[in-house]
């Protein structure tokens, strides 16, 4: 069966988009077809599934790399309450550590220390490249030739971006972390007042 009519065409990338296990780029959808449609005529497909599919669970959006469709995030407190398995905790010194990397890349191991003002340890960057968020993507042209690790298209589209432009400003990662560590000091605090009481 070949698509006729520009229905056709969009219900193909549609399906296509709703069995792919990971986003596809244009290129990837214009495959779909034995005589290629073009991006203009793609991209245009994509506008209006986009539109068809506003204002229902799920939603089309376009990521680092390509066009998926995921559950609009208001949704997510409910499908949580499905899950078995709980999700990975990462440790303070594996969020910093990607920060790190996220906003200054590329970046080597002893950058990471001098801004931590501590020693990185070999797993946490092997937590982060198993993750798939980061990878060497060089070597810096000094003594030793050391490592330089820089934020994977993954890390965008697990984070759900574009682009890294996209990243929140520092000042509002700090605000967070502070809030973090405040709320960590506060609980044990209350739970010894209430053993008093």
């Amino acid at each position: 069966m070949q698509p006729t009519t520009p229905e056709d065409f969009k219900r193909v990338v549609e399906a296509a988009l709703l069995a792919a296990s990971a986003p596809l780029a244009v290129a990837d959808l214009r495959q779909l077809f034995e005589n290629d449609p073009g991006g203009d005529f793609i991209r245009r497909m994509l506008d209006e599934l986009r539109g068809d599919w506003g204002g229902r669970g799920v939603e089309l959006v376009q990521l680092a790399s390509g066009w998926r469709f995921q559950t609009r995030p208001e949704y997510q407190v409910f499908l949580d309450r499905l899950k078995q398995e709980r999700p990975p905790k990462y440790s303070r010194a594996v969020l910093e550590t990607l920060a790190i990397i996220a906003y200054r890349q590329p970046v080597t191991r002893g950058d990471i220390e001098d801004i931590r003002g501590v020693a990185v340890s070999p797993n946490v960057l092997k937590t982060l490249e198993s993750r798939g968020w980061v990878d060497i993507v060089g070597h810096r042209d000094t003594p030793g030739r050391p490592a330089l690790f820089a934020t994977t298209r993954r890390f965008l589209d697990d984070l759900g971006l574009r682009t890294l432009t996209e990243l929140p400003a520092l000042t509002e990662i700090e605000r967070i972390m502070d809030l973090v560590d405040t709320k960590e000091i506060e609980a044990p605090a209350a739970a010894a007042n209430e053993e008093e009481n």
